[in-house]
Parts: structure tokens; sequence; C-alpha cells
């Protein structure tokens, strides 16, 4: 219990008290499911959905399974039945039992001091659908490495941002063009509370931006063990465009952009020492919080030490994980937008915002030019790596201007690949049939490849119809939600019908969910229409769903998409083929689970990691990607299958070049695996490749993996 983030103004308290005052508001035998609601834990551990959702299932769905809103909205007749349930007030009351162990667990020996736990900041987390403050992958990777952690029982804590508004929502028109919108959130009505100093007053904290303070509160939302702590801007002292600064994920607007950055860094830092945290190292995942190891020397400065020397001892409790392969994606600002920024911060540190802003540049030499935010995380950061094994010798060559005499294989950047929480992401079908072959409390052993061995004895017949009852359970997912999302945008009856009585869960289901960008190659798929419509409607259908938002401002991505749409008038593309508006961590999680095959197209070597198929691996799907990513280091020829990853200087040839291997794939191995029976109706080569699949990439890509590398790599080597 000591070694637990408890200190007198961490926010703990207001969570039990805002657990506790929903519970005055409910019949006495729920106590325990309001206590339940706000910490997170409730969302991954076994059992723990099905408890809310058999509040009022249809409720639970309305309110984006948000349990405090739920208990919150449930009518009287509701609460009074459910208090009434004896079986389900004892199945709550032996659930709180079980989290309160798991939150009493001890710190494991390591690196890391209890007293002094690692800091996490990101600019979004993917924790649950129910808390709107994540885009896509980064967050998803952000809220699993959370999650682990939690089970795990590292000392830790998140910081982010409480954006009122979130990342947008998406609606695809008739035509298949984009449309976006916001929905706003209120916080009241989240599994967060709001700390609160001694005197019940909320905590605030000052940032100076440009001649100007922020002031921002801090909420606090519990995610198993970790405290997530989120910044906001939306208090009475700031004026109306300072309140709007959190209300957006990447915000368009520039100028706010960097100061949620600023924000986020050097406010995360303050938030962290108000509430009695002091971390051990600071871990930066991607370049927006780059300013937060100025911050982290600061007291220092103020005692009289150099700049240079504090600077050092911060840079030496710095990790800094970079994601984007990109150089576009590297948010960088012009000279004086950055000095404006820095300028009272640069103040606080003694020195001139011009030597705060040369941090951002190649070359710390260098007297004027653009401030970018992940030079200034390496230039920051005492151990950086990238996200994959092929991601990092990218970033390697990307950063080597900023290390000019060193070679390419000499730069400080490694890699920790990504991999995904377990527990999140596997379906209830195959964590049935894991469970019965892998042994108790196989989740935790997740990363020794022992653990796995117990595949091999899963019967065929077995693995097959858990197979079949995921993509059954899918399938009657799309089937209800597509006809929603179709007749939102106006369809013609008759496609709207489509959806209803076509997809079929005796169907190969291919699936491709992911942000829509054009070197994503979305259209690699359609580029020819006529092997698109006989490869759906062929005596070995395939059935597709698509899934991902265009960046708003991408107009040549929102393009692929409405070109997309134009092929809808052909009745087997209404039969066969699905896109579902919105995509997010909840349709995300069905489609995941339920499709047969995981498509990935990127154009290499622009995919830094992504996630999303190793999500699909776990629950039994198979991969067909581009060696770009993780892919690159999980395919051996037998456990999916691969397009070449080699970079080519001719875009066009090589998108002609990887469609034609596409097709090559899916008709002359795809398909006779998929249907290819034996007299028992059972799929055999199809079969091996799942056992396959399983049994080598379940290990090496889980969230256990991930976090084993970061202790024994970056973390140990920081702090």
């Amino acid at each position: 219990m000591e070694d637990r983030l408890i200190a007198a103004r961490d926010g703990t308290a207001d969570v039990q008290r805002a657990a506790a005052d929903l519970a005055q508001r409910l019949p006495a035998p729920l106590a325990p499911f309001a206590r339940l609601a706000y910490n997170y834990r409730w969302s991954w551990a076994r059992g723990g959905p099905e408890l809310f959702r058999a509040i009022d299932p249809a409720r639970f769905e309305a309110c984006q399974q948000n349990p405090v809103r739920l208990l919150q909205e449930a009518s009287a007749a509701t609460l009074a039945r459910v208090a009434g349930d004896q079986a389900l007030t004892d199945r709550a009351a032996i659930f709180e039992a079980g989290l309160a162990a798991y939150l009493d667990r001890p710190s494991p020996p390591g690196p890391i001091d209890p007293g002094r736990p690692i800091a996490f900041f990101c600019a979004e987390y993917g924790v649950h659908v129910s808390l709107p403050i994540y885009s896509g992958g980064l967050g998803a990777l952000a809220g699993d490495l959370v999650k682990q952690v939690s089970d795990s029982a590292v000392p830790f804590v998140a910081v982010g941002l409480m954006y009122r508004q979130g990342y947008f929502r998406q609606r695809i028109d008739a035509s298949g063009w984009q449309h976006e919108y916001w929905v706003d959130t209120d916080p009241e009505r989240l599994p967060a509370a709001l700390v609160t100093d001694e005197d019940g007053d909320p905590v605030t904290i000052t940032v100076p931006f440009e001649e100007r303070e922020l002031v921002a509160h801090v909420w606090r939302v519990d995610v198993g063990r970790v405290p997530l702590l989120l910044l906001d801007t939306d208090c009475d002292v700031n004026d109306q465009i300072d309140r709007w600064l959190t209300a957006r994920l990447y915000v368009s607007d520039a100028e706010l952009r960097l100061a949620q950055y600023v924000l986020l860094g050097v406010g995360g830092v303050r938030a962290l020492r108000a509430l009695g945290i002091e971390p051990g190292l600071i871990h930066l995942n991607e370049g927006h919080a780059a300013l937060a190891p100025l911050e982290l020397a600061r007291p220092d400065v103020l005692a009289g030490v150099p700049l240079a020397e504090a600077l050092e001892a911060a840079r030496a409790r710095t990790v800094f994980t970079t994601h984007t392969p990109v150089p576009a994606g590297n948010d960088a600002y012009p000279e004086e937008q950055a000095l404006r920024a820095v300028h009272g911060l640069a103040s606080e540190l003694g020195v001139s915002a011009s030597d705060l802003i040369a941090f951002g540049r190649t070359s710390l030499d260098e007297t004027s030019g653009p401030f970018g935010v992940t030079q200034a995380a390496l230039h920051l950061s005492g151990a950086a790596n990238g996200v994959s094994r092929r991601h990092g010798e990218v970033a390697r060559a990307m950063w080597n201007p900023l290390w000019p005499d060193r070679p390419v294989d000499e730069v400080p950047i490694g890699h920790v690949t990504n991999g995904v929480h377990i527990p999140t992401w596997l379906g209830t079908a195959i964590r049935d049939l894991l469970d019965r072959y892998l042994g108790e409390d196989w989740f935790q052993r997740a990363e020794d490849p022992t653990t796995w061995a117990g595949i091999e004895r899963i019967p065929d017949v077995e693995l097959w119809a858990t197979r079949e009852r995921q993509r059954t359970d899918l399938v009657a997912f799309l089937r209800a939600r597509s006809v929603t999302d179709r007749l939102a945008r106006g369809d013609l009856r008759e496609y709207v019908d489509a959806a209803a009585r076509s997809f079929d869960p005796r169907v190969l289901t291919i699936g491709f969910a992911r942000r829509v960008a054009t070197y994503k190659r979305l259209d690699l798929l359609t580029r020819d229409p006529d092997w698109t419509l006989s490869l759906l409607g062929g005596e070995q259908p395939v059935q597709v769903v698509l899934a991902g938002k265009a960046h708003p401002r991408d107009e040549d991505a929102k393009r692929v998409l409405k070109d997309l749409f134009g092929l809808k008038h052909a009745r087997i593309i209404g039969e066969r083929v699905v896109f579902l508006d919105d995509y997010d961590l909840g349709s995300a999680a069905w489609l995941v689970r339920g499709c047969d095959v995981w498509l990935n197209l990127p154009r290499p070597p622009l995919e830094a990691s992504g996630t999303s198929g190793m999500k699909s691996v776990i629950n039994g799907g198979l991969q067909l990607s581009v060696l770009d990513g993780w892919w690159a280091e999980a395919y051996d020829g037998t456990n999916g299958w691969a397009i070449g990853g080699e970079v080519a200087t001719d875009p066009a040839a090589q998108d002609d070049d990887d469609a034609a291997t596409l097709h090559e794939i899916l008709t002359d191995d795809v398909l006779p695996a998929f249907y290819g029976r034996d007299p028992d109706g059972l799929p055999r080569e199809w079969i091996a490749r799942m056992r396959a699949s399983l049994r080598t990439l379940g290990p090496r890509f889980s969230a256990n993996r991930m976090l084993a590398e970061y202790l024994t790599g970056p973390y140990r080597s920081s702090g």
C-alpha cells in the first residue's frame, strides 16, 4: 500500500469523494457500482463490462459505455430493480474486492523507485471509448501502455489534456465526402474528479505563454493503479480564447496548438509538483511535450545551478519516443512565433527566448530558423527510440543531421517495438479458449514464448469454431451499424437494405481500418474496379469492412474516400462492402476481433509501427501487410502474408506493383486457404496459419513485452 502514488493533494481523495457523491444518489445496495465506475479497471477486467451492461444494456451503449453517466441517467425503476437483484449486487461486491486487491499489490523490484514514479506525457490517451481524448494510433498505444503498467504494478503517472470536445467526429454523406463535427463532453459526467487543495479549492497551475499566464485546473482519472492527470484551461480567470485552448485535440490553429504543447510540457511538470509528485524520470510520447525537460530543470536554475548543468541533469531523466517517420508530420513553428511562445519561460530561466528555441533546430549552433518539437525533444532527452525495428532505422537516418559527426548506425535512437494490451482487445470467445489451454493468469506471462506453447494443444475444430463465432458476432454488429450509417447518409432504400441482408457470417471478411491518409493506400483495393467486383462476387466471395478518418485538411485523403463510394452503384458493393462512419475504440474492438484478414498497405517506409494488426492476430486474425513497421520484424512466411517493403524511387510504379501483388496473394493464397475444406469441413491450411500466428506473434507484440523492454532499456538508462 505504501508504494501507491498517494500524496496529500494528488486527487485520490477527490476521486473517492466523487464516487461517494454518486453512491449517495443511488439505492444503498448499488454503492459498489458507483465506486467501481470511477476506476477504468472495470473496462478490461473479466466480467467488468458485463456487470455494468446488466444494469441497462441499451442505456449503457447510449452512454458510450460510460458507467458514471449510466448510473446518473438510469431510471428509478431500473435502479430499484438492480438493487433488488441479489446475484448482481453480489457480483459487484466481489468485483470491488478484487479491485481492492489489485490496487494493493506491491510494486515489483526494479529500476523505478515507487516514491519517484515514471511520468508519461502524451497529447492523447485511448483508454476507453467513453473518454474521448484520443484520435488514433498514438492514443491507443498510450492507453495500452498505461493499462499494462497498471497490471504490472510499475510506479507510473500519466499526464495529458482534458479536451472538452476531443477529436472531430466524422459523417460521410451519400457521395462519400467526409464532414467533420465536434461534440461537447462534460467532465462532470465522466469517471473524473477535479483535483482540489486542502481548502477544497481546485488546484491551479499557471504557465507562461507569450506575454500572459495560462491558468489550468487538473482532473484525475484512475486507470487501474495509474492516475491520469488532465490539464484544463476552461477556468473563469482565463479569457475566452484561453478557456477554449483545451477544447479540441490537434486544433487546426497553429498558435493554439503551440500553446497546447507548452501547456502539456511545462504545465504537466508543474501539475505533478503541485500534486506532490516528483518523477524519477519523464517519458515524452511524441514531441508535443518537448519543453518538459526545461521545466524539470527550472528549480535547479532558480537555486543557482547554471542552466547547462541543470539541463544535463534533466536530460538524464528524460526518455523520448518518436512515432513519426514522415518529416512533414513533425510539427515545426516559425521563429517569431516560437520566440513569443517561450518568452515567459525563458525569463523565468534567466535566459533569452532565442537560447530556448535553439533546442528546436537541427544544430544548436544555428542562430535562426523554425522551432521543431521533435528536434527539441531529441536535444533534451537522454534516451530516444522509435516504435519498431525498421522505424528505428528510418529515424536514425532522418535525424542524423542532429549528430553530423556520427555515422547513421551510431545515431543515438534505438527502438522499442509497440505492443498491445491483450485483455483490452481480446474477444470473449478467443479469451475463453486461451484461458483453457494457456493456463491460469497467462495474461501476466504473455511476453514469455513458453506461455503460448499451449496453442499447439488446441484442436483444430475448437480453434476454427472460435474464429467462426467472432466473425458471426462482427457480422451481426455490422448489419445493424451499417443500416444506421446508410440511413443517416440518405442512401437509397435498396442500398440500405443490402447492408441488413447480405453480410454473411460464412464469408471471408477483410478489415482495413486506420487513419485515411494517402500513404496508407486504401485506393489499392479499388484501382482496378473490375478485379474488385470479381473478388467480391466470385464463387469464393469476399466481404470488406472499411473505416477511418481523413484529417480535416487532407483533401487528397478525402477524395480517396469519395472515389471508394463512387463504386457503390454496383449491387455487389452494397452487399459486400461496409464503410463505418466515425471510427473509434468501440468499433475498432469489433473489427479486430471479427475480421479474418487484417489488411495494411502503407507505402514504405512511412509506417512507424501500426498496432491494429497486432490486435487482430491475438484474436486469431491473419495479417496481410506490406513489410513495413512491425510486420517487417514479425512475418516469417508461415504466420500471414506479406507484400515487399522495398523503398521505390517511383511511387506510382510501386503502387502498381503492390496492387498486382495484393491481387495475386488474395487470389492464389488467401482464398484457397480459407475456402479449401477437408471432409470435416475444416480449412486446415488456414488453421495452421492461425496457429502459427498466435504462437509466434502473441508473445512478441504484447504490451507486456513492450513494457519489459522499456524497463530494461530506456527507463534503466535514464533516471
